[in-house]
């Protein structure tokens, strides 16, 4: 029961999912919260923040029993402005240019002072107070300061989730967003382009976002700051992966951008998920830096993707997504509002996720998926340690029509470490680390085209996904390392004669294609692409591994 007039917390403060303990209280006066207007509720329950999105922001309960809300006009990540603070602890190690933009420090502070006025007008403040890693010895205490109770919910489902005990002990954290989402920037303020603002400070160990509600922004902040953090400050390399484990504790790391299957291909029955999207291969094993998972939903269907589509419940928030008024059934083929609808759900809500999510051996396999809509990369190949490095830097995929408005012919995709947008060091740092690690415990590295064989998009066809799910079962089996391998001319990749349950006539692109000509006019182009993108990055390398792409 609370008393009327102005209160910091819902229920008696004995109870630690709710009180902020004194220390706590001070930080948030310091920081410049006006303690006697705001009404803060810190790790509210899920069903005090399905109230409060009901009652407050228009969400809706759906069919299922997950929250429906929406992000307003922002709909996707922001990239362009997105902003690192340039300040004197962090600016020798950040990769600087059009994926990390520099703010000065003025101008982060004038947008900090922005956000906190902003959400001292709020009535309720939500805090969220989780950790980001499962490993206790590379995780962050991470604050969400927030004033929408669906964005609180999102971090309570995407961070990892604290005991009782460990929340009364939490202490200061070590890392703050502050989200006041609602609130535009001053576009005039030196260095604004727009009145969204995304910035992270090292120094301060704070970020800041103004004139954006797109919940995602918060998930690939956390993702950033472990960008850094994990090599510099832990010396542990962070991965944009998914992860799972066999029964026998052998680990696979699966790369890959949007479409190549990376989360389909590592959701495997015969295996415990780990993590669906970021990890640490930390000098023990692997440790998944999420407590959720933020899954697209477009198109979703229970044939295709029956883990995510029954994960969809309470707790579970649909972003973005259209529904039945009546009958409050998703429709997850209507992408009226954006086709990037998503649905963020704990982990535990897949059922053979492995809790907690780490294990304590390193990975045995690395596979690095591509869709290549050309036709030319072979189905699956063998990597050297200096191709991998290549291939990780490159972060090559193609884009099919159908997939983007006005894309009438494949598109290549090149995204370094196959996460380019949240990279803070240089690229080289990840690859020279994953290398490092890679040759310590003899892990194997393979090439797996889950796009186009026997002839580019529109002439061949994408590789069944049977097939592919039979390589993937050769990787895990270990009849893969041992296989014998043929040369595939230009990429200088190895390839297998044979791979049990996939037709040998796929395995190699030059005899899978009927028409040589084309193919050998596919093979030219893809290799110059290829090339050209590694252009920017050949003399941060070392010379064997810029020399390990395609040879003409």
């Amino acid at each position: 029961m609370t008393s009327p007039g102005n209160h910091h917390d819902d229920l008696p403060t004995h109870n630690p999912h709710y009180s902020l303990l004194g220390e706590n209280l001070k930080l948030f006066s310091d920081a410049g919260f006006d303690m006697d207007k705001i009404h803060l509720k810190r790790n509210a329950s899920v069903a005090q923040l399905y109230e409060d999105a009901i009652q407050k922001e228009g969400a809706v309960i759906s069919s299922t029993g997950a929250l429906i809300n929406f992000s307003g006009k922002k709909t996707g990540r922001s990239p362009k402005d997105k902003r690192i603070v340039f300040e004197e602890t962090s600016k020798d190690q950040v990769w600087w240019g059009p994926v990390n933009i520099k703010m000065d420090e003025h101008t982060f502070e004038i947008n900090r002072e922005r956000a906190i006025d902003y959400l001292n007008t709020r009535e309720d403040i939500y805090v969220f107070d989780g950790f980001a890693c499962w490993d206790p010895k590379y995780r962050i205490k991470v604050r969400v300061i927030c004033a929408r109770a669906y964005h609180a919910l999102f971090m309570h489902n995407m961070l990892i989730r604290p005991t009782p005990e460990e929340l009364e002990n939490f202490g200061e954290p070590d890392f703050i967003i502050y989200n006041a989402g609602q609130f535009p920037a001053n576009r005039f303020t030196a260095g604004m382009t727009s009145t969204t603002s995304v910035e992270i400070n090292f120094k301060r160990r704070e970020m800041v976002i103004l004139g954006t509600e797109y919940a995602g922004e918060m998930k690939k902040g956390v993702f950033s700051v472990m960008h850094y953090l994990q090599p510099v400050k832990f010396k542990q390399l962070s991965l944009h992966s998914s992860a799972n484990v066999g029964a026998d504790g052998d680990v696979t790391l699966f790369f890959g951008l949007s479409g190549t299957g990376k989360t389909t291909l590592s959701a495997d029955p015969n295996r415990a998920l780990i993590g669906d999207d970021e990890h640490v291969w930390t000098d023990t094993g692997v440790a998944n830096i999420e407590g959720g998972c933020y899954a697209k939903t477009i198109g979703l269907s229970a044939e295709k993707e029956p883990e995510i589509y029954h994960a969809i419940r309470y707790g579970s928030i649909l972003e973005n997504v259209v529904y039945d008024k009546h009958t409050r059934v998703a429709d997850y083929e209507d992408a009226s509002i954006t086709e990037n609808t998503r649905c963020a759900y704990p982990i535990e809500y897949i059922p053979n996720a492995k809790i907690p999510c780490m294990a304590n051996s390193p990975p045995k396999n690395i596979i690095m998926l591509t869709c290549d809509a050309y036709g030319v990369l072979p189905p699956v190949s063998k990597l050297s340690s200096d191709q991998a490095q290549y291939h990780f830097i490159a972060g090559y995929t193609s884009k099919t029509p159908g997939t983007e408005d006005e894309i009438s012919s494949p598109v290549p995709t090149f995204s370094a470490c196959y996460g380019q947008p949240f990279l803070v060091l240089h690229p080289r740092v990840y690859a020279a680390m994953l290398a490092e690690r890679m040759q310590r415990h003899k892990a194997d590295v393979y090439l797996i085209n889950t796009g186009w064989v026997g002839g580019k998009f529109g002439v061949g066809k994408r590789c069944p996904l049977k097939y592919t799910r039979k390589i993937i079962d050769a990787v895990h089996n270990g009849s893969l390392a041992k296989a014998e391998y043929e040369d595939f001319n230009t990429f200088n990749l190895k390839v297998p004669k044979a791979v049990e349950g996939v037709p040998s006539e796929l395995l190699n692109p030059a005899s899978a294609w009927s028409d040589k000509n084309a193919f050998a006019a596919e093979v030219k182009n893809l290799a110059g692409l290829f090339k050209d993108n590694f252009e920017k990055y050949a003399a941060d390398v070392a010379p064997e591994v810029a020399a390990a792409g395609p040879s003409a």
